[in-house]
């Protein structure tokens, strides 16, 4: 159960955001709902992770491959969830999902993707990245690429961190936005 009640979609306050939430989305989802406790965090939150996951330049595939690499050394089972569908329909397969948790010693991901996830590692474990994993990750991508891989492991690392904190679950009761 989450730490605080979630937030009341319908309040004046939020309401117009709440509304382009579902238009976007077609729901509004826990996140989301506690999110909506501070309109200006919520706006912004959506904005950042629209850019991350809808307009960025990052195949999907390696976008997802992060952000599940993220929830798992994070330990923060709601944004797996959430994503595994997501990863399914970008093309990663339930073997690389499955292999994630010891990623180093499978033979299913490829020199780019190992690359990635060893940059994942880094930025998320230790935060500094040694210069020798980001040689590798650099080696596969241009800066704009680089930049939007670096955004999203740091935004999808705050996700997680903020999911955890508040202890937001799938299978808390929610409000459901009318």
């Amino acid at each position: 159960m989450a730490r605080i009640p979630y937030a009341d979609c319908g309040s004046e306050a939020v309401r117009p955001l709440a509304e382009r939430i579902v238009a976007e989305r077609g729901s509004i989802l826990h996140l989301y709902q506690m999110l909506m406790h501070s309109a200006p965090v919520a706006e912004g939150w959506l904005q950042y992770l629209t850019a991350i996951r809808q307009k960025s330049g990052l195949p999907g595939d390696l976008r997802e491959l992060v952000i599940m690499r993220v929830a798992l050394l994070n330990r923060a089972p709601y944004e797996a969830d959430q994503h595994a569908p997501i990863a399914l329909a970008e093309g990663v397969s339930q073997a690389k999902l499955d292999a994630l948790n010891a990623w180093q010693d499978s033979l299913l991901f490829d020199a780019r993707e190992r690359a990635v996830l060893a940059y994942t590692d880094a930025m998320t474990r230790q935060v500094q990245v040694a210069d020798e994993v980001f040689a590798a990750v650099a080696a596969h991508f241009e800066p704009p690429r680089l930049v939007e891989l670096t955004a999203t492991v740091a935004a999808y690392n705050m996700v997680s961190r903020f999911l955890e904190a508040m202890q937001i679950h799938s299978h808390d009761p929610r409000q459901i936005q009318k």
